[in-house]
């Protein structure tokens, strides 16, 4: 999700930091929108009286391959839900009369919104993953916890305190949850099944405010967008590296002088069967938890997705192809995978919570998402950009920000709900077939 790069001069805010990098994302305009929040929407207010606007080039210009990017929102020009919402009001609707609240895997949020998946990754340490955890909780949208933490980095400290990675992330949500808004969802890989990561959080106290209000969510990851078919990738010091020697797989590719070596997650072994078991297993093995599958955009995610609700998954996240991480092969990043707009025609589901993530920020990317299928958009380099520019209010301004595009997109189709959105409010690809197949094809 990011790289590092040298201290710079504080830009304003609280517990400012600029540690974080996000090479071919929109990284200057997600940290202007986490210290202005909604103005950030509209032009600087200083041009205002003496600048006149028009469609230009976008400051941030999308890979080439991205149709999300190219679809257009069309608003038609006779509204018969807008007259509706007018009757029931007594007074012409306003933008602000649209609802966003909405239902994610289980868990009621205060906006079609949550915060993707950061694992054991150095991007997302100690501080920052709390950081951003208290943020989403006061939010009141969910929070993802990734792969690898505890294989990495323990359950609890040798003291028994439980200051841990997980456990903090887990606490620090809780704390500054309400008792009815978000929840945490929490991955599991193979390296953390061997480490029974799910039944240790299961038991733990630090989870039971999140258990008693319905609110704890584990997540099973089959796979994720930037690199589709591989297990998680991260790069160790060889202390550390020797440390997780029996859990992991390591590989010299930095060479033998160097001081440090890649760590090689294993991806798991999934066939129709395998998902449907697991999913089953999770269902009646953790009976008091959402039961929650990532996807990475494999082909046949439609059946995958398909396969999933059918054997009881909450919710079913697909993962684009344009998904960030910490590290990956540069070819991976930039040809495998389907791109997400391709993963939602495929899945073409309404009546399923599917979740959607990939280069998501700002709200008309997250509209056309909603349009073509998604419950809900997750934030992940966004998010952790968002929390370094401002570790206080960094998130809340730009779910503001996000906000207020949302509720403004949604208005301008003649719908009140953001749950309303549909394909036709959107000018599609020529060649696109909405389709809510459960195979693969295309």
């Amino acid at each position: 999700m990011a790289g590092q790069r040298l201290p710079e001069a504080p830009r304003g805010g609280v517990g400012v930091s600029t540690a974080l990098v996000a090479n071919g994302f929109p990284e200057e305009e997600v940290r202007s929108r986490a210290r202005l929040g909604a103005a950030a929407v509209f032009p600087a207010e200083s041009g205002y009286g003496n600048g006149l606007l028009g469609a230009g080039p976008a400051p941030y210009a999308p890979d080439r391959d991205d149709d999300l990017e190219r679809i257009r929102i069309v608003p038609p020009v006779f509204m018969p839900e807008r007259l509706k919402k007018l009757i029931d009001l007594g007074r012409e609707p306003l933008y602000s009369d649209v609802e966003l609240e909405t239902v994610i895997g289980g868990f009621t949020s205060r906006l079609p919104l949550y915060v993707s998946a950061f694992g054991s990754t150095q991007v997302a340490s100690h501080h920052l993953g709390e950081a951003v955890g208290r943020q989403a909780a006061r939010l009141g949208v969910p929070l993802v916890i990734g792969e690898n933490v505890v294989p990495v980095n323990g359950y609890r400290d040798a003291d028994g305190a439980g200051v841990t990675p997980l456990l903090g992330r887990i606490a620090a949500y809780a704390e500054a949850a309400d008792d009815e808004h978000g929840g945490v969802a929490l991955q599991q890989s193979t390296e953390d099944a061997d480490a029974e990561v799910w039944n240790l959080v299961y038991s733990d106290p630090v989870s039971e405010p999140l258990l008693a209000t319905g609110r704890l969510a584990f997540e099973l990851k089959v796979g994720q967008g930037a690199k589709p078919g591989l297990g998680g990738l991260t790069v160790l010091d060889r202390d550390t590296a020797g440390r997780v020697a029996e859990q992991y797989a390591t590989d010299e590719v930095f060479g033998a002088d160097s001081d440090r070596v890649l760590r090689a997650s294993s991806p798991g072994t999934f066939t129709e069967e395998i998902l449907r078991q697991q999913v089953r297993l999770m269902r009646n093995n953790f009976p008091r938890v959402k039961v929650w599958v990532k996807l990475h955009p494999g082909r046949d995610v439609a059946l995958a997705a398909a396969t999933a609700w059918a054997a009881g998954a909450d919710a079913v996240t697909v993962d684009g192809a344009e998904g960030g991480t910490a590290w990956a092969p540069t070819g991976f990043l930039s040809h495998v995978g389907l791109p997400l707009a391709d993963c939602l025609r495929r899945v073409g589901r309404k009546d399923r919570c599917l979740l959607a993530s990939g280069r998501m920020w700002e709200g008309t990317r997250a509209v056309k998402a909603l349009a073509l299928g998604a419950r809900a958009v997750g934030l992940g380099r966004a998010a952790l950009l968002a929390v370094d520019e401002d570790r206080e209010a960094g998130l809340r301004r730009l779910a503001e920000a996000f906000a207020l595009e949302t509720r403004m997109l949604t208005s301008a189709v003649g719908k009140y709900h953001v749950n309303a959105l549909d394909p036709e409010d959107l000018l599609l690809p020529a060649a696109w077939r909405m389709s809510p197949a459960t195979s693969g094809a295309a």
